[in-house]
């Protein structure tokens, strides 16, 4: 919280309505001399009266939020007339959900590119007596899934919850060279 200076230095308020600013200004702690613009701007807005009646109205652990937010809403009021801080909040939203359809279509791309890189039919087992079938589009994500160990879907992995091991996190050998590290797949 800020407050006045001392020196008998009028807060930016008193100073705005060219009145004494006596000890108790309930303006004082929250519209310093150092800031006229802020006070210029919820007084061009709110009017002061008003401010006056809701800041006595208010907790005093209340009030310099409720001055932020005036300071707030009258700075988006001057730079924006008509809607104030809900056009900045709706121009945030709308970048949001443009972000949003982007990634989802970068997602599906990366689902698109795995999904191709999964060959069209199983290996065959040599000796093997049944055959397996070819892959239709459909089962293909489902393989992409059964492979990478993800049945949700989404790509974000668990710290070792990958089907197979790096060489140097493999707890079953002390020796990297002796082969331990290989994966199993």
């Amino acid at each position: 919280m800020a407050s006045s200076s001392s020196y008998n230095s009028p807060c930016a308020a008193c100073k705005l309505l060219r009145r004494k600013c006596m000890p108790g200004c309930i303006f004082a702690p929250y519209f310093p001399p150092e800031e006229p613009q802020k006070f210029v701007n919820v007084h061009k807005i709110f009017g002061a009266s008003n401010v006056t009646k809701l800041l006595n109205e208010l907790l005093p652990h209340q009030r310099e939020d409720a001055v932020n937010s005036l300071a707030y809403e009258a700075e988006a009021r001057v730079r924006d007339p008509v809607y104030g801080c809900v056009g900045a909040i709706t121009f945030l939203q709308r970048q949001v959900q443009r972000l949003q359809k982007e990634l989802d279509a970068a997602n599906a791309d990366l689902i698109r590119y795995a999904c191709n890189d999964i060959p069209t039919g199983l290996p065959q087992v040599t000796g093997a007596s049944t055959v397996q079938p070819p892959l239709t589009p459909r089962n293909r994500l489902a393989e992409f899934n059964r492979r990478v160990g993800n049945e949700g879907g989404g790509f974000y992995q668990l710290p070792g919850a990958l089907p197979y091991s790096f060489p140097w996190n493999d707890a079953s050998s002390g020796d990297m060279n002796d082969g331990g590290g290989e994966g199993g797949m």
